[in-house]
């Protein structure tokens, strides 16, 4: 459900940019929204699951993500595009509690030593829903809108006024859908028995005597803060390529592909990450979670030089395969920043959540760039946020002990 909701974004962007006749800034702004969430909410949602703990975090999540898939109804009803905006940074909020407590609750749920590989294998089946969400807009809200305007072939301003307002309402079903999903998971998660989790700072004997006092907060972390950038520059890295996709496909230089074709080819890139972390679970059972970071963080960053100063399929292939090489980032990045927190864990996932911020911020400075030095020069911006995930994953993530 994460996975999907984020990506039904990108159908949810030229739909409503019709339906209200947006400017590209104006479109923008539901990214900016939804991202924007994680930044305004990350920190409340982490005082939220240290207080109820981490199931009943989940369960208020779902609640008001459903919420906000709710408001979708009126939004579309009234023709609003600010309600439109609210329900998304609503529902995008519901999507931070749950991010906040259901993330690190995996990587507790488990040996540490394997818990970037429990969470990479949560993180596959939210690929899932990344790759299986376009194809539900395309259906349900693309296809419902396109057959709104059947029969007008020169609508005049009534008409066209009609014609936007069935478009609008293409919406209403869909997430009248998701919303009873997020409300019935809401309903399963509240009866389930679910391990509770306490942090007891102890010593290697298991007693709690003459234990060193613990830093003051997440933020004493080192490998926390520097993981937070991690999250923020891999965050940004990943939705610039996706937002750039299409346009990169479309220069005569790369592929020269229309929109409609080249948006068939995001489903390799969404899908190359899904492939991966289902592989990267496995893998990470055996292999230092640091070090196999490292090394696909260098593949992305020589896939997308090769997509600079390449041409032709060569450079088209190189920028989809970087789908491949994100796949186990994020929730590596995250499992290594959280390790060893104790008490501070619920923190440290909100701060974590924060940064995800990312992903309003880069691809908008990835769009400066591209105005200004070409789309495919543009791609700098992205290869060196995968050279710092680099240096994350060989040192910066070393955990700090504190006794």
């Amino acid at each position: 459900m994460f996975g999907f909701i984020t990506a039904l974004n990108d159908i949810l962007i030229p739909h409503l940019k019709n339906v209200f006749s947006l400017n590209y800034t104006q479109a923008m702004l539901i990214q900016f929204c939804f991202f924007g969430a994680y930044f305004v909410m990350s920190i409340p949602a982490g005082i939220l699951v240290r207080k109820m703990g981490y199931k009943y975090g989940i369960v208020v999540g779902l609640v008001v993500a459903g919420i906000g898939c709710l408001l979708f109804y009126p939004a579309a009803g009234v023709r609003s595009y600010p309600i439109f905006l609210l329900a998304l940074f609503w529902l995008a909020s519901g999507i931070t509690v749950l991010q906040v407590a259901a993330n690190p609750y995996v990587t507790l749920m488990g040996k540490p030593e394997t818990a970037s590989s429990r969470l990479t294998l949560t993180q596959a089946f939210n690929s899932a829903g990344t790759t299986v969400a376009p194809f539900f807009g395309s259906v349900l809200i693309l296809s419902v809108a396109a057959a709104a305007g059947t029969g007008l072939e020169q609508p005049n301003s009534q008409n066209l006024l009609a014609l936007q307002q069935s478009e609008a309402t293409a919406v209403q079903v869909p997430y009248l859908i998701l919303a009873a999903a997020f409300l019935f998971m809401a309903a399963v998660f509240a009866v389930l028995k679910l391990p509770q989790i306490e942090h007891i700072a102890q010593d290697g004997a298991g007693s709690s005597l003459n234990t060193p006092p613990l830093p003051v907060s997440a933020w004493s972390h080192r490998h926390l803060v520097l993981g937070a950038l991690g999250i923020f520059v891999y965050v940004g890295a990943e939705v610039s390529i996706g937002s750039f996709l299409v346009n990169f496909l479309g220069e005569e230089k790369i592929a020269g592909l229309a929109e409609t074709e080249a948006a068939n080819y995001i489903a390799y890139y969404w899908g190359g990450a899904m492939v991966g972390r289902f592989i990267g679970a496995a893998a990470m059972r055996s292999i230092a979670p640091g070090k196999l970071l490292a090394f696909n963080a260098l593949a992305a960053a020589c896939l997308v030089a090769v997509a600079i100063l390449g041409s032709g399929s060569l450079a088209m292939w190189a920028i989809l395969l970087v789908g491949l090489c994100n796949s186990i980032m994020f929730p590596t990045i995250f499992s290594l920043a959280v390790s060893e927190l104790g008490p501070h864990t619920s923190q440290g996932s909100s701060v974590l959540c924060l940064t995800s911020v990312g992903g309003a911020l880069v691809p908008l400075l990835q769009g400066v760039l591209a105005d200004t030095i070409g789309i495919q020069l543009a791609f700098i911006l992205p290869l060196l946020c995968y050279l710092y995930i680099v240096f994350y994953g060989l040192k910066g993530c070393r955990a700090q002990k504190y006794r």
